[in-house]
């Protein structure tokens, strides 16, 4: 049976979707960008600040399904260029010391709101 997932701590979907859907013991996490969930602004700051805004609002919804990143088993990012790389992982691998996730990491041509990062993630229900 699917369940959704939603809390105000992460953006409001902008859209016909759903934060995340708990389907079984798998959680499917919508992408998130920097959009700042106390005021809906998209925040256009370095990338860095960019990507510790969308692995806060992951970290929220994770928590209102009652998981943790530790939880996490597969994650997808999606760059509007590639050449932010580096500083996004770096901002990245702080949340993921350990035994971190499967991922994918891709360049677009363009994200919504013409911000720099989106990430999504699947994580499991022990």
């Amino acid at each position: 049976m699917k369940e959704i997932i939603k809390t105000d701590n992460a953006p409001a979907p902008v859209g016909p979707y759903s934060q995340a859907v708990k389907m079984g013991n798998i959680l499917f996490c919508s992408g998130q960008i920097p959009i700042d969930p106390k005021t809906s602004e998209v925040f256009r700051g370095s990338i860095e600040e960019q990507t510790e805004l969308v692995m806060s609002n992951i970290e929220a919804v994770l928590a209102e399904a009652e998981l943790k990143f530790e939880n996490v088993f597969k994650t997808m990012i999606f760059l509007s260029d590639m050449s932010n790389f580096s500083k996004m992982n770096s901002v990245y691998a702080e949340y993921f010391p350990t035994n971190p996730p499967a991922r994918s990491c891709v360049a677009v041509k363009e994200l919504p709101k013409s911000v720099d990062v989106e990430i999504e993630v699947m994580a499991y229900f022990e």
